[in-house]
């Protein structure tokens, strides 16, 4: 696998323009945050040598380059997903090769449900912290290089850029709420009982992804701000039949006001 990871970044390094420090994982309705990006390059995953592809509707498949907030910025509009039969080195790949790569921090961002009572449809959740309930971890077997056997994860999610994100919502008078993200492989959205379940363990938000690539990317050193867009609801009494489109459409929504918060953090830092 680390000779895979090696031999993509080899080929990817051949063929950037530009050299940034910082990616931007774009999830389920968050692609378009891609038009905020004054893209100069795009490589789609289909021509990048060991690169999974995307199956999930919302998710482009392609790495894009460019700037944004005045930085070199790389991004991958559309991840991998546990759910679509992928290994969790399969799901992860990409950050590692980011790494290889140079970037040292990494933007993210999904679409969950809220379990948390104070929240509503629409908004924007900076995650200070995870709950891993997925199957597999993403470090199982050897150890790669990038870190110590056994990673500590006291601060996943750096402090110094949710303070960050803190100052320009409140500058830009974006409301923003803080929680705990909960990763679970679907690909089925919860039952009521799961939500409750999920809520008395300490999630606000519950999803399917994010959180194998922020183990990894912290592996790796890689400093990370995560976001979670809260597209339905969990809550007890007010949990109704969803879909995926309807998610896409929250997101959707809610995209320029995070676009905005991400934007100006890249500027900044």
């Amino acid at each position: 696998m680390y000779a895979r990871i090696q031999e993509t970044a080899s080929w990817l390094k051949a063929r950037m323009k530009s050299n940034p420090s910082t990616a931007i994982i774009l999830g389920t309705g968050l692609g378009r945050l891609a038009d905020e990006i004054e893209t100069e390059q795009v490589i789609p995953y289909a021509e990048i040598p060991n690169f999974p592809q995307s199956t999930v509707e919302g998710h482009s498949g392609q790495l894009l380059l460019g700037r944004l907030g005045g930085k070199e910025v790389l991004a991958m509009q559309g991840r991998f997903h546990f759910y679509e039969g992928y290994s969790m080195k399969e799901v992860t790949f990409p950050v590692r090769v980011m790494y290889e790569l140079g970037i040292r921090t990494l933007f993210v961002s999904n679409a969950g449900g809220g379990t948390n009572p104070q929240f509503s449809v629409g908004d924007i959740m900076i995650i200070t912290d995870h709950i891993n309930f997925f199957p597999e971890h993403p470090l199982r077997g050897k150890n790669f290089p990038t870190g110590p056997r056994f990673l500590d994860m006291h601060e996943a999610y750096d402090r110094g850029l949710i303070q960050l994100a803190d100052e320009i919502a409140q500058e830009k008078g974006i409301k923003v709420q803080h929680g705990v993200y909960l990763g679970t492989q679907g690909p089925t959205f919860e039952t009521p009982a799961e939500y409750r379940m999920f809520a008395r363990l300490g999630a606000d938000s519950v999803g399917m992804s994010t959180v194998p690539e922020v183990i990894v990317a912290h592996h790796c050193g890689i400093k990370v701000f995560g976001v979670s867009i809260i597209t339905d609801l969990g809550v007890e009494g007010q949990i109704v039949e969803v879909s995926h489109e309807e998610v896409q459409r929250a997101a959707n929504e809610v995209q320029p006001k995070m676009a905005e918060i991400m934007r100006e953090m890249i500027r900044r830092s």
